[in-house]
C-alpha cells in the first residue's frame, strides 16, 4: 500500500536516499567546509574514480543538494545552501564516528575538533569559545545583538544591520557535533566567520573544513575583547571594561 501523505507534508525519502549512499555522503561532507571543489578533488576525498564521482555529482545536482560554479573550462561544486548544511550537521550529531586508523587521521580529527567551518560559520572548540564569550560578555542576549555587541562586531568589520536583511535566521544557536555545546550559527555566524577569515585571523588548513588561528588572530581577538570602547561609561567606571581578555578564544592547543 502506498504511503498516504497529509496535505503540505514533505516527501523526504528521495532526499534521504541521495544522502544515504556512502560515496554521496562523503562528497557532501567534503563540501561542508563551504568551499567549492572540483570533481577530481571530490573523487579523491570520497575514494572513488573520477567517472564514479561525476555520476554521483550528477544525481546530487538533480536532487538540488549541490550547485555547480563554472570558471572558464573548470567546474566546481558546492552545497546548494545553508539548509543542506544544516541537515548534514544534524545527521553528524546523531551518527557514530568512523574509527581512526592512522596517525594522520588522528591529527586531522584533532584539527577538526579544535577549529573548523560548519559550512560558513566557526565551529569546534574555537566556535564554542567565541559563542561563550559573546554571551558571557553581554554582547549577545537571547539570540539578539546588544548595543555593545554591535560595537564589538563593528570593530571586527561586521555590519549587523546588513546581516539582519539576510534571508536566513539571524543568530541561532547551532549545537556543535564534536563539543555537544552551542556555537554561533545563522547569518551572523557566517558574517563573523567571514570577517575572521578576511582579516587573516583564521586561515584555511590543508585539512578539509579545518581552520587555524594565526598569530594576528590571537592578538586581534585579545585586543577586540579587551577594548574599553565596547563598554558604556558606567561599565567602565565599575571596572568591567577589562573583564574579558579574550584568553579563552586564543589559548587553543597546537595540533602537532
Amino acid at each position: 500500500m502506498a504511503a498516504e501523505y497529509i496535505a503540505h507534508d514533505s516527501d523526504i525519502a528521495p532526499v534521504a536516499a541521495l544522502i544515504a549512499d556512502p560515496t554521496r555522503a562523503a562528497i557532501l561532507t567534503a563540501l561542508l567546509g563551504g568551499r567549492a571543489l572540483a570533481a577530481g578533488e571530490l573523487a579523491r576525498l570520497s575514494g572513488v574514480s573520477a567517472a564514479t564521482a561525476s555520476a554521483h555529482l550528477s544525481r546530487l545536482l538533480d536532487g538540488r543538494l549541490v550547485d555547480v560554479v563554472r570558471q572558464g573550462r573548470h567546474r566546481y561544486y558546492r552545497l546548494a545552501g545553508h539548509e543542506v548544511a544544516e541537515v548534514l550537521e544534524v545527521l553528524a550529531r546523531v551518527s557514530t564516528r568512523p574509527p581512526i586508523r592512522s596517525l594522520r587521521q588522528s591529527r586531522q580529527a584533532r584539527q577538526l575538533e579544535e577549529a573548523r567551518t560548519c559550512y560558513d560559520h566557526l565551529a569546534g572548540r574555537a566556535g564554542v569559545a567565541l559563542f561563550d564569550q559573546l554571551v558571557q560578555g553581554g554582547f549577545l542576549v537571547n539570540q539578539e545583538v546588544t548595543d555593545k555587541g554591535e560595537r564589538l562586531l563593528a570593530g571586527l568589520g561586521v555590519d549587523v544591520a546588513g546581516v539582519r536583511k539576510a534571508r536566513r535566521r539571524f543568530a541561532p544557536e547551532c549545537l556543535d557535533w564534536t563539543e555537544r555545546r552551542a556555537h554561533l550559527g545563522g547569518a551572523l555566524g557566517a558574517a563573523v566567520t567571514g570577517a575572521l577569515l578576511e582579516r587573516g585571523w583564521y586561515r584555511q588548513s590543508p585539512v578539509p573544513r579545518a581552520v587555524v588561528l594565526t598569530d594576528e588572530g590571537r592578538e586581534g581577538l585579545a585586543a577586540l575583547f579587551s577594548s574599553d570602547a565596547l563598554f558604556s561609561s558606567d561599565e567602565a567606571r565599575e571596572g568591567r571594561a577589562t573583564s574579558f581578555s579574550g584568553k579563552e578564544l586564543t589559548s587553543h592547543t597546537p595540533v602537532t
